[in-house]
């Protein structure tokens, strides 16, 4: 158990060494600062090495789910071949084409990864292993993610190019309607956790249980609407290469093109960490530390998004926006409003539970049920105007 402890608080323990280090020279203002500063450098790297594996990984499930071998080159099974790649990028040659806009075009990127980044803030990666322990997380995380939207919209613009100004439009349209069923999910999770902290609501699902298991109807409609703010297959419809071509990186090469790539995993990561942090029961877990059970957990829900994105065909941009606007949004709201009538009328949190979950299933089974209908009479009514 001793060891179990010790590799528990390892990383705090080394923080806390290095803090009473510097305050043995260095005034307290000083300490402070540099300790920011370190955490800060800290979250860049934990960015870039997501990065390295999350690349690895998806090129290798994508191979397997194509029958391929994958990179297998670049160190033993491959494993270098990010390192080759990052190579690849940095003495890539840096193009602005002339029609661009220069400040909006170099602007673009940074935006992206800035805001990709900052994420990464409130993340509860274990037990006291929060950056910034915010009373408002859940709230920062959301207001955060969105800059992406801005960097996408400033990239398509700035480009002055017809294929980038499709998809930032795409992108304005497709993750202001899916942010609008994500918040509607995160709202049922902070009324059951009684607070915006991250770190509050693992510990709400310590007394509580998972909230995956008392709101799968909920945890469906989050999944979902994450898959689209992180341009998920098969909500990639800003980047689609069957008709835009790459979207709004299009016009972008050498470190710029890195750092649109390099956000795209950032964002990946920081989503599914949340999604673990909101459902999953975050850090919590036997026998393992903390953090180790925080990174099994989001490498799990890594997979899950990868492995659907080598299953699932892409769908339309009209059928997209149908469905965030004319499903998720309405069962959104349903799921909200049943979330807060359990919680406010039914004091006991056994029962509350079992309520819960038996409408979310009720809510699963009507929401398919509804799509299922329109999907017939649609299929029906096409059948009549061949028959005419």
């Amino acid at each position: 158990m001793e060891n179990v402890w010790s590799i528990e608080n390892v990383w705090n323990a080394i923080g806390m060494a290095l803090q009473n280090w510097l305050a043995g020279f260095l005034p307290a203002w000083l300490v402070t600062l540099i300790m920011d500063l370190l955490v800060i450098v800290v979250l860049l790297a934990i960015g870039i090495v997501a990065v390295l594996i999350l690349s690895f990984l998806e090129r290798k499930v994508a191979a397997r789910a194509g029958d391929r071998y994958g990179p297998n080159r670049w160190g033993p099974y491959g494993v270098l071949q990010p390192f080759a790649d990052a190579i690849k990028m940095l003495i890539k040659e840096d193009i602005v084409p002339h029609v661009a806009d220069r400040f909006s075009f170099n602007l673009a990127p940074v935006i992206v990864t800035v805001g990709a980044v900052m994420t990464y803030a409130v993340l509860p990666f274990g037990r006291n292993m929060v950056a910034a322990n915010l009373n408002i997380g859940i709230l920062y995380f959301a207001a955060v993610g969105s800059l992406s939207i801005i960097g996408l919209l400033t990239a398509g613009w700035g480009s002055r190019n017809k294929y980038a100004l499709i998809s930032a439009f795409r992108s304005v349209a497709q993750l202001i309607t899916y942010e609008v069923p994500l918040a509607l999910c995160i709202i049922c999770v902070v009324m059951l956790a009684g607070s915006l902290s991250t770190q509050d609501i693992v510990l709400a699902q310590q007394e509580r249980g998972w909230f995956f298991l008392l709101m799968p109807g909920i945890f469906i409609l989050y999944f979902l609407a994450a898959s689209a703010e992180m341009i998920r297959c098969p909500f990639d419809l800003l980047e689609a290469d069957s008709e835009i071509v790459a979207g709004h990186f299009i016009e972008y090469s050498g470190m710029k093109f890195a750092l649109f790539f390099l956000a795209e995993y950032i964002h990946l990561f920081a989503g599914s960490a949340m999604m673990v942090t909101l459902f999953f029961g975050g850090w919590l877990g036997p026998w393992l530390p903390s953090w180790l059970w925080f990174l099994i957990k989001t490498f799990v829900v890594i997979f899950v998004f990868m492995w659907i994105r080598n299953t699932f065909p892409r769908i339309r941009i009209d059928q997209v926006l149908k469905i965030g606007w004319k499903v998720m949004v309405p069962a959104g709201l349903v799921g909200l409003a049943i979330t807060g009538f359990v919680d406010k009328l039914i004091a006991d949190t056994l029962i509350a539970g079992v309520v819960l979950f038996v409408c979310n299933i009720a809510l699963i089974v009507g929401v398919s049920y509804f799509m299922g209908r329109a999907q017939r009479q649609k299929e029906m009514a096409a059948e009549g105007a061949a028959l005419r």
